[in-house]
């Protein structure tokens, strides 16, 4: 049976002028591997505003249909890929998105719950993405900026009955990021999409077994 799986990055944001999930969403939904076969993956890129995520990922959902949601998001600050489990209820309100836009509220849903837990196979993807020799750990911490908010957008929607899947993966600055990181990158982006296409393969034989 076919399967839809849609990969999802971000694009630059203020303190990141270049976010490897970008490239990273792109080079997963081509990459090539017999687990791939009777999968058809798309590769959407949010801009950093709420505006965005709110806009796209209604859409995305409504007209691809997608069997997993696999979104990547970039930790400034990682040294490791880091599988996300929930989505906090949570909004910075000192950090601006591209827009400008700041929330008005620190919270995502008035009198919602503190978190929602993402429909994901944590432990399955945390194995796939040590596989390929990058250090990952289970995260139940997303922060509270645009990939969190994607995060409890997403989980709002595994609750209403899609995705089967949903995930969120943090990942570190790559070698691609541009060089006035106050750290240099410790890992290449090479080693990124690898273990990006590990976590897709892992994502892949999950959805499969709920059919």
């Amino acid at each position: 049976m076919s399967l839809t799986v849609l990969i999802t990055g971000f694009g630059p944001f203020p303190g990141a002028p270049f976010n490897p999930t970008q490239p990273l969403a792109r080079e997963l939904a081509r990459r090539r591997h017999p687990a791939f076969a009777n999968v058809r993956r798309l590769a959407h890129v949010f801009r950093v505003s709420y505006e965005a995520v709110d806009r796209d990922l209604p859409a995305l959902l409504a007209s691809e249909r997608p069997d997993a949601l696999i979104m990547f998001g970039l930790a400034t600050r990682a040294r490791h890929v880091r599988v996300e489990t929930r989505a906090r209820n949570a909004l910075t309100r000192a950090l601006p998105d591209v827009g400008g836009h700041l929330p008005l509220s620190g919270t995502i849903l008035a009198g919602g719950p503190a978190a929602l837990p993402l429909r994901a196979p944590a432990q399955r993807l945390l194995v796939a993405a040590r596989s390929t020799g990058l250090p990952a750990a289970l995260s139940r911490d997303a922060g509270r900026y645009l990939c969190n908010y994607l995060c409890w957008r997403a989980a709002e929607a595994a609750r209403a009955g899609a995705p089967r899947i949903t995930c969120f993966i943090h990942v570190p600055p790559a070698q691609r990021t541009l060089m006035h990181w106050p750290r240099p990158p410790r890992f290449s982006f090479d080693a990124l999409a690898d273990a990006g296409e590990a976590i897709v393969r892992a994502a892949v034989v999950a959805v499969r077994a709920f059919i």
